[in-house]
């Protein structure tokens, strides 16, 4: 499946987007901010330089943290796919078939309540230091799975289509990227956020059906085998540090 790199990582980046925009996360970036570094909403607005510096870096420690915990997914994902290598065909397409049911779920067509809401890890209080930071990343991130499951499902099976280790990670890492680079912005330019999110939060809800549309035409292309074809168009768009460690 190496012929799929090009349109696996523009997936992967639309994909963990996607999360960072959906109902479970997005309304709660202020929560996760004013957690990690300990400073309240009031604060957080009025910046400063210190401010922006203490946001800056515990909010880099935080998705750290939950991009250790999807990395691992990937490596995980990869290695029960590389064990069946004999069977990638078939994998792709049943794994095609998968991805089609998760955006039906995004869909709403098939509502499972489990898909829709957050399961948290309540800390009472953060832990102390920077590695606490990343701890609490580590405890979101998982928090984070079942309400984003059907978008990371997806990627977590197409991770377990490609051809290696490395690959599988790479995906993962693509896939975290595109949550954790709005979610930094966002920390850094907090009011700025707050002002968009009052004009954005009415179409919050067609983010999921974007998604779900999104993960449908890929699991069709994986089911069909047009996945490297449309691959290989776009491999040419592909920066070529990309192309070398993906």
């Amino acid at each position: 499946m190496q012929d799929g790199t090009s349109i696996g990582i523009l997936v992967a980046f639309l994909a963990g987007l996607l999360s960072f925009l959906s109902p479970c996360v997005l309304p709660l970036v202020p929560s996760y901010v004013s957690f990690v570094t300990g400073l309240g909403l009031e604060e957080l607005e009025q910046g400063g330089g210190e401010v922006k510096r203490v946001t800056l870096v515990h909010s880099l420690l935080f998705v750290a943290g939950f991009t250790l915990i999807f990395l691992l997914m990937g490596a995980s994902a990869t290695y029960v796919g590389q064990l069946l290598r004999v069977y990638q065909d078939a994998i792709a397409r049943i794994g095609g078939v998968v991805i089609i049911l998760f955006g039906v779920l995004l869909l709403g067509v098939i509502p499972i309540p489990a898909l829709s809401r957050e399961k948290r890890y309540q800390f009472q209080s953060k832990p102390v230091g920077y590695a606490g930071t990343v701890a609490v990343g580590v405890a979101f991130g998982a928090g984070w799975v079942p309400c984003i499951g059907p978008i990371l499902g997806a990627i977590l099976t197409l991770a377990a289509t490609r051809a290696d280790v490395a690959q599988g990670v790479g995906l993962l890492f693509v896939y975290s990227l595109g949550l954790a680079v709005p979610f930094v912005l966002s920390a850094v330019a907090l009011t700025a956020f707050l002002a968009w999110f009052q004009k954005f939060r009415r179409y919050v809800r067609y983010v999921e059906w974007v998604a779900g549309i999104l993960l449908i035409l890929v699991g069709l292309l994986l089911v069909t085998g047009k996945f490297t074809v449309l691959a290989g168009w776009l491999i040419q768009f592909t920066p070529d540090f990309l192309l070398e460690h993906i």
